[in-house]
């Protein structure tokens, strides 16, 4: 399955994992639960919890995984 958003709110269940390719400056933001996040090119990853945002640093592949359940914003 391919989805793209350019903008908008997800749901995701534990272990899912949403795909951005070349979304630098993309702001990711956790609405509940915790989300990793990893980026091509960035030594550390990022933890976020409810209402903590992460703005894309990179280009290339970043990917964005559900800790459980939980809801994620993209802008």
């Amino acid at each position: 399955m391919r989805i793209e958003l350019s903008n908008g709110n997800l749901h995701l269940r534990g272990g899912q994992t949403l795909r951005v390719r070349d979304g630098i400056g993309s702001r990711v933001c956790c609405l509940s639960g915790t989300l990793w996040v990893t980026e091509e090119n960035r030594p550390r990853d990022i933890l976020l919890g409810p209402g903590a945002c992460h703005t894309l640093s990179q280009r290339g592949i970043a990917l964005v995984q559900s800790l459980g359940e939980t809801d994620v914003a993209i802008a």
